[in-house]
């Protein structure tokens, strides 16, 4: 991967080591974003190779994954080891949101009869933090902890929605805009278009531009002083549930559901 593929993808790659910066630290959580769905297990050349470490540093970060519990491996390749959820679930645990969240999502999906996520805007991606699900709708199956770009999905654009123009065009000029399908917004300022009416309306409608055939509609999450800080969606079939009506029949419990999350946090 190159270094400007890997800026837009984690804008912390910009930052400068300093007195503040623990170089082996950071050099450690690449190694653990190194594995993924498409890459579960490596050998230490593949794990040196997509983090740019020489084969001696990424050697001595998995041994040290390794002793800690955080790797395990069969003599040639390396594997995260369940113990790696307790980093994520740290986060979850510490951010009353997803325990008030979860139950209204639940409850909302038992209305809808569809899938529900929540949302929180990283870089120029979005990371799902809770989802419901009813079905598969995606290719590839969504979970706690995966990636989305956000200028193609309607949770994305409804956080993006959040931060001033001049932020989400720095941010839309960051990422890697392509065509997914044939409905996709390419142009940086027709997707600053959606997000400025999905500011004005509050609430955000994204018609197959991620994956044909899927859409979803999103309302926010804010906090005390009205920040978004999270977005609520639904997702669906467009042979099932066409724009309109899901717009008609979804919106109304979604905005419901993200309301009661809100005010739910504003009196915790």
């Amino acid at each position: 991967m190159s270094t400007a593929a890997r800026h837009r993808q984690d804008p912390a790659a910009d930052l400068r080591p300093g007195d503040a910066y623990v170089q082996s630290f950071a050099r450690g959580l690449e190694v653990i974003r190194s594995f993924s769905a498409g890459a579960p297990r490596q050998t230490l050349t593949e794990v040196a190779a997509r983090t740019g470490l020489t084969r001696a540093g990424a050697r001595r970060i998995l041994l040290t994954l390794q002793t800690l519990g955080y790797v395990e491996s069969d003599g040639k390749r390396f594997a995260l080891t369940p113990r790696i959820l307790d980093l994520g679930f740290a986060y979850l645990s510490s951010m009353p949101i997803w325990n008030v969240a979860e139950p209204l999502m639940e409850a909302l999906v038992e209305q809808v009869k569809e899938s529900c996520s929540a949302g929180v805007l990283e870089g120029t991606d979005i990371v799902y933090v809770l989802r419901v699900s009813t079905r598969k709708i995606l290719r590839n199956t969504l979970g706690v902890g995966s990636r989305l770009p956000a200028w193609c999905t309607s949770l994305g654009r409804m956080l993006l929605a959040g931060l001033p123009d001049e932020e989400v065009v720095r941010l839309l000029e960051a990422s890697r805009i392509e065509a997914r399908t044939r409905h996709t917004l390419t142009d940086v300022d027709s997707i600053l278009a959606k997000v400025q009416q999905a500011r004005r309306q509050g609430w955000c409608l994204v018609n197959q531009e991620l994956e044909e055939g899927l859409l979803s509609i999103a309302a926010p999450i804010v906090d005390r002083s009205g920040r978004t800080i999270a977005a609520l969606n639904i997702s669906g079939q467009a042979n099932r549930t066409p724009p309109r009506q899901m717009q008609e029949t979804m919106l109304p419990p979604l905005r419901e559901a993200a309301r009661a999350v809100s005010q739910r946090l504003a009196v915790g």
